[in-house]
């Protein structure tokens, strides 16, 4: 699977979500950010990165 089918599977997916209080979603692909704000004005960015193992540890991919 691919950072970008990941990313718009995720977008999908907090798209879809009932419950949440989700009240605006975006995206901000140079950055591979997903911006979500909630019903009560709280705005959070989700980073969407390729992430590589690393001695055991999952790192973020340079």
């Amino acid at each position: 699977m691919g950072l970008d089918y990941f990313r718009d599977r995720l977008f999908d997916l907090l798209n879809d979500s009932e419950g949440m209080g989700i009240a605006d979603l975006n995206t901000d692909e140079p950055n591979g950010l997903l911006i979500v704000r909630t019903e009560d004005r709280n705005v959070f960015e989700i980073v969407c990165q390729q992430a590589a193992e690393k001695e055991g540890r999952w790192m973020t991919a340079n």
